[in-house]
């Protein structure tokens, strides 16, 4: 998985301890090891930004680097450049999505999640993968049918929600998407449920009726966290959609899906660098199971070593 992105550190690493000595690299060293990763990481998905403030912050670390003769320099290297990428995105927040939602039931119930984003970049799956994943530590939930826009949005729902037996809450096609989402608040209390997810509509993110529409929902439903699913196929298309949401809806967090068919990688860095939100998963498959927590100092490493 990410294996363009890989590649481009296991080069930089490689060209730097080729080139370095005890003595400092010099300035024309240093810019073609910024222009060589530059172009790697930007081939690898990484918005032309964001791949800018990556390279200056290396070269910033390998200026008056000295490394001892003997000793593992490739370790030393490494060690440096992982260090320099926690710093470059230490304003970033680390969240253990499990752990979040939990501790907010020990302090209200329901705990109501609402999710956003496109048609297709995987919502309503990605509410199948977090109800099967709260359902194993024992707790409850209930679904709201809010896109009550898309022909087929409440069927497919309701395909998933027969799966794992759990209830859904809707109403009839061309309806109020924030009374549906209410009705399933209502219901989860009333029947003393864990968790209600709420699923939205995604139609042309510059339809300002959607984005109304969000905006309503949000503000009935008063989601403990409002979750947008981003596809990294689509990449820095997804993060102008994400920007473009965020102006009208509050995004606490992401979940990026089909990472398993997304080789290069760089999405990832840029949804971090541009947007400052969390990464809770990662999608990677189409299973229940398929979802994987994300911690951004883990990704790191996994980059570099």
């Amino acid at each position: 998985m990410f294996d363009r992105l890989k590649n481009a550190f296991k080069s930089l690493t490689n060209t730097i301890v080729n080139s370095i000595t005890t003595t400092e690299l010099s300035d024309d060293k240093l810019n073609e090891i910024h222009d060589e990763l530059f172009m790697q990481l930007v081939e690898s998905d990484v918005a032309v930004d964001v791949a800018d403030a990556i390279c200056n912050a290396i070269i910033n670390y390998l200026r008056g680097l000295k490394v001892p003769r003997f000793g593992d320099k490739e370790s030393v290297i490494r060690n440096g450049i992982l260090d320099v990428m926690n710093r470059l995105f230490n304003d970033v927040p680390d969240v253990d999505f499990m752990s979040e939602v939990i501790r907010i039931l020990q302090v209200k119930r329901p705990v109501v999640l609402l999710f956003l984003g496109p048609n297709g970049y995987g919502k309503t799956t990605t509410i199948a993968k977090i109800t099967h994943q709260l359902m194993k530590k024992g707790y409850t939930a209930v679904w709201a049918a809010a896109d009550t826009y898309r022909a087929g949005a409440i069927e497919q729902l309701e395909g998933h929600a027969t799966k794992l037996g759990v209830r859904v809450i809707k109403h009839n096609y061309g309806s109020d998407p924030a009374a549906v989402a209410y009705d399933a608040i209502s219901h989860a209390k009333v029947k003393g449920i864990d968790y209600v997810m709420i699923d939205t509509a995604g139609r042309m993110h510059t339809d300002i009726n959607l984005m109304n529409e969000l905006s309503k929902i949000q503000r009935v439903s008063k989601p403990d966290l409002s979750i947008f699913i981003a596809d990294a196929l689509l990449g820095n298309e997804a993060l102008d959609i994400a920007k473009y949401y965020s102006k009208y809806v509050r995004i606490d967090g992401l979940i990026v899906t089909k990472v398993d068919a997304y080789p290069k990688g760089g999405a990832i860095l840029t949804f971090l660098y541009e947007l400052k939100k969390p990464i809770y998963f990662l999608g990677i498959g189409q299973g229940y199971d398929d979802l994987r927590p994300f911690n951004k100092m883990e990704f790191f490493r996994q980059l570099l070593l």
